[in-house]
């Protein structure tokens, strides 16, 4: 896919490179290659107390980067409290949710219509039961994702992996906004997955990849944690989101409102690891607040490098 093949470079790098607004791009040979000539570790994520209220008063000064045990040098530092939203919404449409989901379809209109704004924010549905389907595009029109999400009808499996995969590498990574934005894909599943071609790890892989925080809210009602809520657990800590597990269907719309805040509230760190190791493979790092134990930060827990 040509897609896929421009990507080569930017995509490689994954989470590890500041998108093209930030560094200086190289144009090389071949044109369906982007190279970019410093590579710079960005950093997206948010910070709560123990109580699940947001922190937004902490300083570059306030924050530690630590990768191969070593201290990192931190470039640039900001706090954003608006930036353009690159959303994708993968729901499950499998028999498994049917009692629910006309509920789940409400809740998920009611976070589109709150989340998007204006022109500086896309959003694209993407239902998955046998497979995953593109049902609306990335758009700026908030009333055509909603419409795609009320013309969705549940029946079949499910193959949440293969959404993910597709999701994040055909269309999450293609679009790149000029400045500062955030990549996003909330589930709404039970997370049982039993059709995908794709794997766990390839689709979290994809995901860390594109930079993509994965936030997800099991169908799960029982208030037994099952194996799908683990599976939504796993994607959303290793991305950088979150997981929500309502004990009611009501509870839904307040997890989306949740969600949609955690999205307005983010601190950004860019730094340039020290050694510079371009090996292709996933680098580990920890980001945490000096001296406050009681902070949480939702952070992803690493990026891929480039292979030079």
């Amino acid at each position: 896919m040509q897609v896929w093949a421009t990507l080569a470079a930017v995509g490689a790098l994954g989470a590890a490179v500041c998108a093209a607004q930030q560094t200086p791009v190289i144009e090389s040979a071949d044109p369906t290659r982007i190279t970019v000539d410093v590579l710079r570790v960005n950093m997206l994520f948010t910070v709560m107390d123990k109580k699940g209220r947001f922190v937004t008063d902490l300083n570059k000064e306030d924050f530690e980067v630590i990768e191969n045990k070593r201290p990192q040098t931190i470039q640039e530092f900001s706090a954003e409290t608006d930036l353009p939203l690159r959303i994708g919404m993968l729901i499950d449409t499998s028999n498994s949710v049917r009692d629910r989901f006309k509920f789940e379809q409400q809740a998920a209109t009611e976070f589109i219509h709150g989340v998007m704004n204006g022109s500086r924010d896309k959003a694209m549905v993407v239902s998955f039961s046998d497979a995953a389907e593109l049902v609306s595009d990335l758009v700026e029109d908030p009333a055509k994702v909603v419409k795609s999400i009320n013309e969705l009808r549940p029946g079949g499996g499910t193959a949440l992996y293969d959404a993910i995969f597709y999701a994040c590498r055909d269309k999450l990574s293609v679009d790149q906004p000029k400045y500062k934005f955030r990549r996003a894909i909330i589930i709404l599943s039970d997370g049982d997955d039993n059709l995908s071609h794709y794997t766990r790890d390839q689709a979290l892989e994809m995901a860390q990849k594109a930079e993509v925080a994965i936030y997800a809210i099991s169908t799960n009602v029982t208030r037994d944690e099952s194996e799908g809520d683990k599976v939504l657990k796993y994607f959303a800590k290793e991305t950088g989101g979150q997981e929500y597990s309502p004990f009611k269907v009501e509870d839904l719309e307040q997890d989306f409102s949740n969600i949609a805040n955690v999205l307005r509230h983010q601190y950004i760190i860019l730094y340039r690891p020290d050694p510079l190791i371009t090996d292709g493979l996933f680098h580990p790092l920890t980001l945490r607040v000096k001296g406050q134990k009681g902070l949480i930060v939702y952070v992803r827990p690493g990026y891929y490098a480039p292979k030079m």
